[in-house]
Parts: structure tokens; sequence; C-alpha cells
């Protein structure tokens, strides 16, 4: 059964800092490219960030691009996502995804004074 499991997220204010991880399992993880993407309140879904199977090849959305940094830790089974310089526009429930679609329950992030 594949899980994804999110972590990490919080309240913070503008220009502060979090890390989320998400620990992946169910599937070959060093296989398997993965992505970031994000829902804000009354918003669809947005992508973030893709990272390849072996953290060689990265992108990221221009929204993010410059602040959040995509990294993967194959032998632990777990995707980061580093986000600096955050905006409230920023604020979302952020996911990670397999190429195939599957995401997990998501960890809400909130960027507010």
């Amino acid at each position: 059964e594949v899980q994804l499991v999110e972590s990490g997220g919080g309240l913070v204010q503008p220009g502060g800092s979090l890390r989320l991880s998400c620990a992946a399992s169910g599937f070959t993880f060093s296989m398997s490219t993965m992505s970031w993407v994000r829902q804000a309140p009354g918003k669809g879904l947005e992508w973030v960030s893709t990272i390849s199977s072996n953290g060689g090849a990265t992108n990221y959305a221009d929204s993010v691009k410059g602040r959040f940094t995509i990294s993967r830790d194959n032998a632990k089974n777990t995707l980061y996502l580093q986000m600096n310089n955050l905006k409230p526009e920023d604020t979302a429930v952020y996911y990670c995804r397999t190429n195939s679609g599957f995401r997990g329950q998501g960890t809400q992030v909130t960027v507010s004074s």
C-alpha cells in the first residue's frame, strides 16, 4: 500500500522558514520522481516543485524559485521541501505527490504576522 506522510508545517511569520518532510512507503521511492504541490484556501491544486529519482534534476514554479529547495534522501525514503523567505501567499496545504498522482494527507503552512 502506497503511503505518503507529510509533516513540518505550521504557523510562521513572513520572511521565516520551514522544512517540510514526506515519509514514503509501499513503493520503490528511490526510482520515483516526486513532487510537492499545494492548495491555498479556495483555490485549486498548484504544482510547486519536482525532483528526479536520483535527485539530479529539480524544477520549480516561478512563484517559489530562489526561495524553496526540494531534496530527497533515498536511504530514508524521505522527500523534503526547504522553504525560506516565506510570504503570506505561500499559505496552503502542502502535499507530496508521486508521478501517478498519489498524494498524502498534507501539512498546513500558514504565513502570517
